[in-house]
């Protein structure tokens, strides 16, 4: 089983009850065993406009290929209403394959990491909750990205999300 971490967000909607029915969707899926989930991070839209985004990140055990996994990740997008009318658009969720293992995954669909998961800290703190110590390929150790996110204004949620019946 490999871990791998999924980036949460919606800014559409009751952001909480998507967040935390995502989590559930998720750790019903075959393969997929759901760990940790970090705390819910509040922060404003970057490269776009609309309301403020509810972010977390959940840690995962699968043996799932990386593009089975997006699949099952963008299905659970579609069944919380996921448009994609342009780059960037307001969404009821979205959900990103941010890291797989130590692995590197080019792809016209997929890039793993995150391409930007460095440079965001609605990304970066939500990982470093869950593993401090946390490296991705390419990129070294992530914490030493902080520095360069602290003007990004991030604010943590003081109840922590509760999948329904996800078994955490």
């Amino acid at each position: 089983m490999i871990a791998a971490y999924v980036g949460l967000g919606a800014n559409l909607g009751d952001l909480r009850h998507t967040l935390e029915t995502a989590l559930a969707d998720l750790a019903d899926v075959t393969s997929v065993q759901l760990e940790r989930v970090s705390s819910a991070w509040r922060s404003a839209p970057v490269d776009s406009d609309g309301p403020d985004y509810l972010n977390a990140v959940a840690r995962v055990r699968t043996d799932l290929p990386p593009l089975t996994l997006l699949a099952a990740l963008q299905a659970i997008e579609s069944r919380h209403g996921r448009e994609r009318p342009y780059r960037n658009a307001p969404r009821t969720l979205d959900l990103d394959l941010l890291l797989y293992g130590d692995q590197t995954v080019d792809l016209d669909r997929l890039s793993v990491p995150h391409p930007r998961l460095h440079q965001r800290a609605f990304v970066l703190r939500p990982l470093l909750e869950l593993d401090p110590a946390l490296s991705a390929p390419g990129l070294g150790l992530l914490a030493d990205f902080l520095s360069a996110t602290a003007d990004q204004v991030l604010q943590r949620e003081t109840l922590p999300l509760r999948p329904p019946h996800a078994g955490l």
